[in-house]
């Protein structure tokens, strides 16, 4: 009777995470697509993570309180990735093990996994991390990419200065996100 309860249990866990996953993919991928609106969201992504990502993640890591979540969100997000290169997936690989490693390290615990949410929220950093990093790439995909002037916008609304801003905008803003959505949905604290 008790393994078959354990088992009903993994079942509906492993049911959750998948859900969450697949939920964190498809945010992930409305967070990109706010870039196409005008280049000033492209560049803000962090800040629109923050916004959009937190609750989701939070969510997933205070209902599923194990190793691997941080893993399972990963993989969903890879099944939606189209152009996958090493700028996306190795970012995306760090930021999951930092984010085990945190949730471990405080044992799942309320505030580990508040920290722990903010690293999965730059999901799509190595994407447009290249807007500062790998500025004449950016600027060639957005001419072949985009309608003409956005890259030109692009590269007048991401001076230097601006990266250290966005990160920090988004790191704050995860963390009330973050406690907003406990306070909703009643996460245990």
């Amino acid at each position: 009777m008790r393994k078959e309860r354990s088992m009903k249990t993994y079942k509906k866990n492993a049911l959750r995470v998948a859900l969450y996953a697949l939920l964190y993919a498809v945010v992930t991928a409305l967070v990109c697509v706010t870039g196409s609106i005008h280049p000033v969201f492209f560049v803000c992504y962090q800040i629109t993570a923050g916004i959009l990502l937190s609750g989701v993640i939070i969510t997933a890591f205070r209902r599923g309180k194990a190793p691997g979540v941080a893993a399972c969100l990963f993989i969903g997000l890879l099944l939606v990735i189209q152009d996958a290169t090493a700028w996306h997936v190795i970012p995306l690989i760090a930021i999951v093990i930092l984010a085990e490693v945190i949730r471990a390290a405080f044992k799942y615990s309320w505030k580990g996994d508040v920290i722990a949410t903010i690293p999965m929220t730059f999901s799509s950093f190595g994407y447009y991390g290249q807007i500062w990093f790998n500025r004449a790439y950016t600027y060639e995909c957005a001419v072949e990419e985009m309608p003409a002037g956005y890259a030109d916008a692009l590269m007048a609304v991401s001076p230097t200065w601006a990266l250290p801003v966005v990160v920090i905008s988004g790191i704050l803003l995860s963390v009330l996100i973050s406690n907003i959505t406990a306070k909703l949905f009643k996460l245990e604290k």
